[in-house]
């Protein structure tokens, strides 16, 4: 797509020789004889950049400026003029000129100014992109009940300040709800600073909350703000909390007392406005029993508690998460999203997925990857299965069954499909070897919905 340039000068010679300098590179151009035109023309047709003359009969180029920034705070305007003062420059310059070129107009000049200002475009375009696909990243998928029940919590807490405790299993999104605590509150344009206390090595999580001064410790070659500091006037995620030290959590409580942090080594405190949202896949309860944390730090983070339920408590919300996966995959390789079968679909629905919904997106990406055709099946799922079966002793994550029943079931139906399979799903011939009526066995096959991979 061309870019659009808008040429507001009064003089004709003028407007003819930049609309052809500019088509000549590639520029698509329109023009205008005055500013009250220019302003029209701008609201129409919204160029990504404006040459304007300052001075001209009737609404003069500052004047012009002035509206046009006014309708647009984004438009991007050069001033051209034939005597600019420095005063004019300045005024210009307060309005939110671009640059300010004279006459008369030098075309390299012009070429690198126009270059340069395409350059702060492409990188503003870039710059959404980039957000709009982070935001797709961290978008919260669901129709349940819970999910539902779930993001009605997070959008009466967000435009809070309140703490914010996050309970859950590993892989629930813990950190999706924290970003979407920022995103709806007062803060969203500010920094979102995440840490995972249990990432970070017990001897160096200090300075990474707080920072430090040159010279403080071994390695501390420069002073360096901590996360803390970093995430003033936003929000600071501080994830797997459980797993902080006791020196450090003494630290964040005065912290979240006092609302100033002392970096290591230094003698002066900073005052910072931080909001303070924490997660843990932990029992805090437990761990205050065991004195391994702080009743009164629990006390301060656990202002308004969220907790996010794991996979299996909303299975209805599977089917979405597949489709939203397989979206994701397809927009981040520029391909057609693949397509699966409501079987696969289904066989997904019936999993437990212990690593909730991290797991299930690492198996939507390895099922892309890895089918053979452009529908995923189920034999694609089971096949799968079976790898992760071999991979995890053979058990395939039976040993997420609650119940004895619930084990036998399960061993059941990955039991037959093996054999199925091993003679290439000849009913007759699996029901002889394992000694079984053969209408046992359709019943079975027709229980546990297994299906010959006819690719």
């Amino acid at each position: 797509m061309s870019r659009r340039v808008l040429v507001v000068d009064d003089e004709p010679g003028i407007r003819a020789a930049l609309a052809q300098l500019l088509e000549f590179d590639g520029y698509e151009v329109r023009t205008a004889a005055n500013g009250t035109q220019g302003v029209a023309e701008y609201q129409q047709w919204r160029p990504h950049l404006v040459f304007l003359d300052v001075k001209m009969a009737g609404m003069d180029g500052l004047e012009t400026l002035k509206q046009l920034r006014a309708y647009d705070t984004a438009a991007i305007v050069v001033m051209i003029s034939g005597h600019a003062t420095i005063q004019n420059a300045v005024e210009a310059t307060q309005l939110g000129a671009y640059d300010i070129l004279e006459k008369p107009l030098d075309t390299d000049r012009i070429l690198v100014t126009m270059r340069n200002a395409m350059g702060r475009i492409d990188l503003a375009e870039e710059n959404e992109r980039l957000k709009a696909t982070i935001e797709s990243r961290y978008e919260m998928v669901g129709r349940s009940s819970v999910i539902g029940a779930l993001i009605d919590k997070i959008d009466k807490v967000a435009e809070t300040t309140a703490r914010v405790l996050i309970t859950g299993e590993n892989g629930t999104g813990k950190e999706l709800v924290a970003r979407a605590l920022h995103r709806g509150s007062s803060r969203a344009k500010k920094p979102f600073v995440e840490v995972n206390c249990a990432a970070i090595p017990s001897e160096l999580i200090e300075s990474e909350l707080f920072g430090h001064m040159k010279g403080s410790f071994t390695g501390a070659i420069a002073d360096r703000a901590g996360k803390f500091e970093q995430a003033d006037g936003g929000t600071l995620f501080l994830d797997e909390i459980g797993d902080m030290s006791s020196s450090a959590q003494a630290k964040v409580l005065r912290v979240l007392q006092d609302g100033e942090v002392t970096r290591i080594g230094g003698q002066k405190s900073r005052n910072v406005d931080v909001r303070v949202v924490a997660a843990t896949n932990k029992k805090l309860e437990d761990e205050i029993a065991a004195g391994h944390f702080r009743e009164d730090l629990y006390y301060r983070l656990n202002v308004v508690p969220v907790h996010v339920a794991p996979l299996r408590e909303r299975r209805e919300d599977i089917p979405l998460l597949v489709e939203h996966f397989l979206l994701q995959f397809a927009k981040h390789d520029g391909v057609a999203p693949r397509t699966i079968d409501a079987l696969a679909v289904d066989r997904l629905s019936a999993l437990d997925w212990p690593g909730n919904v991290r797991e299930l997106r690492n198996t939507i990406e390895r099922l892309v990857i890895l089918g053979a055709g452009s529908r995923i099946t189920v034999a694609d799922v089971d096949r799968l299965g079976a790898a992760r079966a071999a991979a995890t002793g053979g058990l395939g994550g039976l040993e997420s069954c609650k119940t004895w029943d619930e084990f036998k079931l399960a061993a059941e139906r990955v039991f037959l499909e093996t054999k199925l399979r091993e003679n290439d799903w000849n009913v007759t011939e699996t029901a002889r070897l394992l000694d079984m009526p053969r209408s046992n066995l359709y019943r079975k096959i027709e229980r546990h919905a297994l299906q010959r991979d006819n690719a």
